[in-house]
């Protein structure tokens, strides 16, 4: 389950159609050396736009009024406090804390980008913002031009960089959305029309979905079957009765 904000974005299971034995290994290869290159799995993405228009990239930012925090908002995380802290000891809070970061091991981060391409990548629970922002700067096909992240809903940007995925309730995963902090105009026109990626990060696209593909199933040859001739069974002799001659009296 991945959080958008505050809002869950279910997964769809992937359908699985045969690919070439080597084309699996091929793409997993390919994955495996981009994780000992960036030193993290990652995986790269379309989704589908959320305009009726896919190809066209807006240039600019939903107004801040598009992601205004509503009192139906409000009511909906409200609702789902299940507990009371303020009835609890700070011991008790902490022991619970704890508890509940043991249970996760790594923090899922999706960063989509207004070219509609996403991409995934594993941290662990206790990094920091910071370290997402250093590795974007790594594989962004421009990563000299100032950028920000931000959630929504609403549109909150992510400007504690001290914070980690934990804290920031990006476990076990979160979507967090990518733009360029440029002033309006030609830059940003520019900017925005992409690709936002690195190539080399570029051509990861899609591989995912080929190395899953589960390994192809190999029936067992049949065993062979012996065909035995028939048994057969000497006839026995018939039994001869004991006839008494008629003369003979007991």
């Amino acid at each position: 389950m991945f959080v958008d904000g505050s809002t869950p974005v279910p997964l769809k299971r992937r359908r699985h159609t045969y690919v070439d034995p080597m084309e699996v290994e091929s793409a997993k290869a390919k994955l495996a050396a981009a994780k000992e290159k960036f030193g993290r799995e990652i995986r790269v993405f379309e989704t589908s736009a959320l305009s009726s228009s896919p190809t066209v990239v807006s240039s600019s930012d939903e107004p801040d009024d598009f992601y205004e925090f509503t009192a139906e908002d409000y009511y909906r995380i409200l609702a789902t406090k299940k507990e009371d802290k303020f009835l609890k000891t700070k011991k008790i809070r902490e022991a619970e804390e704890a508890a509940r970061k043991s249970k996760f091991t790594k923090a899922v981060i999706r960063v989509r980008f207004p070219d509609n391409h996403t991409l995934e990548v594993n941290f662990h629970p206790s990094e920091t913002m910071q370290s997402l922002v250093d590795f974007l700067k790594r594989v962004l096909s421009q990563p000299d031009l100032p950028f920000y992240l931000y959630t929504t809903p609403p549109k909150k940007i992510i400007k504690d960089m001290s914070q980690d995925f934990f804290s920031a309730s990006f476990i076990p995963g979160a979507i967090v959305y990518f733009s360029y902090d440029l002033p309006k105009g030609d830059d940003v026109v520019a900017a925005n029309s992409g690709p936002f990626l690195h190539e080399d990060v570029m051509s990861l696209k899609g591989l995912e979905v080929i190395a899953e593909q589960p390994d192809p199933v190999q029936s067992a040859p049949e065993p062979a079957t012996v065909i035995r001739p028939p048994v057969t069974q000497d006839p026995k002799p018939a039994e001869k009765k004991s006839v008494k001659p008629k003369w003979l009296k007991m």
